[in-house]
Parts: structure tokens; sequence; C-alpha cells
């Protein structure tokens, strides 16, 4: 095994918590009401253009064209949407905080529209602590397209091989598998660790 030497972490469900319901829970009491609602009109295939760089004013605009009736509900996902990352995962910060004063190279690879990071990176400042950050919504590249892996090791020098992918999605880790990273599935810190010790690696 190829001794890690980069490690990146995706940020939403493994830094910070993510969760429309938790805005939509209020906005669209019924609970299927509200399924229908993320299935058929603010489905994650629309909010993840927004991820591309579709810009919020077009993706609304898009949308309520469609669904004319719901326009209020679509402009509340943009308007509610600090509502849905409520909190880090204080445990998961810990780690990776421990990597980079341990003298590890960490940088960070997400799926999220330019704005909504600059919120995020208001409201958590340890998202500045990484060398770095591919954001997709900058480059127009989205996760498990095989560009954004090869535009994040050119852009920070990495070895595809000596490198660690860290993300909550089984499509983005097998995204990274494909471009020649090393990967792993995030579930909680504790399987985080797990992991980590098994690629030799000490916080």
């Amino acid at each position: 095994m190829t001794e890690i030497r980069h490690i990146v972490f995706d940020i939403g469900r493994v830094l910070i918590h993510y969760d429309p319901d938790l805005a939509f829970g209020r906005l669209i009491p019924d609970a299927e009401e509200r399924k229908w609602f993320f299935a058929n009109v603010c489905t994650s295939e629309w909010n993840l253009e927004q991820d591309r760089g579709r810009t919020w004013e077009e993706a609304e605009a898009l949308l309520i064209a469609e669904h004319p009736g719901h326009a209020e509900n679509i402009r509340n996902f943009r308007r509610h949407w600090h509502e849905m990352v409520p909190h880090a995962y204080d445990d998961s910060v810990a780690i990776m905080v421990g990597l980079i004063e341990g003298g590890h190279d960490v940088t960070l690879l997400t799926n999220f529209a330019v704005d909504t990071l600059a919120e995020a990176r208001q409201r958590f400042d340890f998202l500045d602590r990484p060398r770095g950050v591919t954001v997709s919504g900058e480059i127009g590249l989205i996760k498990p397209d095989r560009a954004i892996y090869d535009h994040h090791i050119a852009a920070f020098g990495l070895e595809p091989s000596a490198t660690l992918f860290i993300d909550d999605s089984q499509k983005n880790v097998d995204g990274a598998k494909a471009a020649g990273w090393q990967a792993v599935l995030f579930t909680d810190a504790k399987a985080l660790k797990a992991d980590l010790e098994r690629f030799g690696i000490a916080g």
C-alpha cells in the first residue's frame, strides 16, 4: 500500500450537518407532501446544478416557470439554507484539525454552491484550516466526474495514489478510486479513526 501523504475531506455530512428537512419540516409540515416536493420540485438533481455553478436566480426562475404554485417554497430553499446546516460534527472536525496540527497535508474537495460555501466558511471557521479547497461551483465540475479529482490533484500538487479521500457518498468515493486515489466512505468519526489507522495515519 502506498504511503498516504495527502488527506482530502468532503464537507457536507462529513464535517458539517446538512438536512433540508430541518427547514422544510416547518415549511411543509405534512411528511408526504414534503416528500413529493423534494422528489418533484426541489430535487437533489436540481440542487446539484447550483453545485455545478448555476445561480440561484436562474435555478429558481426555471422551477417557478414549471411549478408556479410552489414559487414561495422554491425560493425558501435558498432563503432558509442556513437552517439546513445547523452544526458541525465536532468529532470529525477534531480529527481533521488533529491531522493538520500533526503535520499532515489536508485539503477539501466539495460539491457546494459558491455563495452557500462562503456562508458556511463565515459560520464554521475550521473550514479555513486546511491548505485549500476545491469548490465545484467555482470551477463548473462536480463529483463524481473524473475531471474534478484531476483538477484537485493539479491545483494542490498531489500524487493520486498517495492521496486519501473521505466522503459520505459511495459514488464520490468510487469516483476518487477511479481517478487513482485511495478513498473511504465516511459514516461516523469512530469509523474514520479506524480507517485512518488502517492506512497508518495517526491524528
